[in-house]
């Protein structure tokens, strides 16, 4: 894991994100974490799974046509594409 050490933060700053982490409930490091990955997520990202079960749901397929993909999944390589 990668570290990260903030020069000069302001004294309300540093007041102000221990106030917030003692609201949550988290540490300050937990608190800032949090902070810096949320800042950096995609908005409105949509995951690839979660938008095909959601297909799946609307299409109303069956239990049985579900476990069709769990076969064929299953049986799938989890090797990385070589495009040598």
């Amino acid at each position: 894991m990668a570290m990260l050490t903030v020069r000069n933060l302001p004294d309300e700053v540093h007041r102000a994100l221990r106030v917030r982490a003692a609201q949550n409930g988290h540490s300050m490091e937990a608190e800032v974490r949090g902070i810096l990955e949320s800042a950096v997520s995609p908005e409105g990202r949509v995951k690839l799974g979660s938008l095909l079960a959601d297909m799946g749901r609307r299409a109303k397929l069956s239990e049985s046509e579900f476990a069709v993909f769990e076969k064929v999944h299953s049986k799938v390589s989890s090797r990385p594409v070589s495009f040598e």
